[in-house]
């Protein structure tokens, strides 16, 4: 009677933790299969590895190659001029990632098969989300070894550590904002052209348009400073000087979410209309 009991007991206890922790996974597992499906999808094909590889390639070429810009020629152990180019890249490289998250669904009609599963929007969004900047911080990771090469050219020995890793997370923030655009930009259309094009000009247009509006004489010394704040740029700057602040992070998660719920009520709308 006693194992019997006990037995019982135990599995009693099963179901009532098996019952708390559903509701904890129900959201992210489903998330989590969109994100493992993009990933494979990408790298499944050839121009998943071409997009990282041309990224290094030019990265490589622009920093160890070229005269203008070598940094084994300038004299100084800094990534400056790796931290000034990597927006640029970014800029097309990241809605060349996200501009067939949606609009290849809407052209191959598998979005519809997609809204009849038990996924939420938000499941839906995420998960590609989550995809897109997952390639963007693999393809980072092999710039360490930048890192590691002007740390054992140097002189003394010592780098900029601190302004080092605060340009690495500035160079994530704003990859996770570029991400959360272009699939934006992707859920507006079903031309995959189009989503690049329209992804690339909003990600420019955030990234130097505030500050490219300060300069003009009209806001000199009234509110320059104020519509400077409101660009990427200026967020991107004062985290690479290595001190990471709360403002900043609260700017760049704000525009994050802004975009992906933009995203997300796009989505509603859609599946509303058909």
């Amino acid at each position: 009677m006693t194992s019997v009991y006990l037995e019982t007991l135990l599995e009693t206890k099963s179901k009532t933790n098996n019952y708390f922790s559903k509701p904890k996974l129900h959201f992210f597992t489903p998330m989590i299969s969109i994100a493992r499906k993009e990933l494979q999808q990408f790298f499944n094909s050839l121009s998943g590895y071409i997009t990282i590889i041309l990224f290094l390639l030019v990265n490589g070429l622009y920093l160890f190659v070229l005269r203008e810009s070598n940094i084994l020629d300038f004299g100084y152990a800094t990534l400056d001029k790796f931290f000034d180019l990597a927006p640029w890249i970014f800029i097309f490289l990241i809605p060349a990632l996200a501009m067939r998250s949606f609009s290849d669904e809407y052209k191959t009609g598998t979005f519809e098969i997609l809204q009849t599963r038990p996924l939420t929007n938000w499941q839906i969004v995420l998960g590609k989300y989550v995809a897109i900047l997952s390639v963007v911080l693999i393809a980072l990771l092999p710039t360490l070894l930048y890192v590691y090469t002007i740390h054992s050219l140097s002189a003394a020995g010592n780098i900029d550590t601190g302004g080092i890793t605060g340009s690495y997370l500035g160079l994530i923030f704003l990859a996770a904002v570029f991400a959360s655009v272009g699939t934006w930009c992707s859920g507006l259309t079903s031309n995959a052209v189009i989503a690049f094009l329209s992804g690339a000009f909003a990600c420019l247009l955030l990234y130097f348009g505030c500050n490219a509006i300060s300069k003009l004489p009209v806001f000199s010394g009234i509110a320059d400073y104020y519509i400077e704040m409101l660009g990427i740029d200026f967020h991107y700057r004062s985290m690479s000087r290595g001190v990471v602040d709360t403002r900043d992070l609260i700017y760049f998660l704000s525009i994050i979410f802004l975009f992906l719920f933009a995203t997300q009520k796009n989505l509603t709308k859609n599946n509303s209309q058909r």
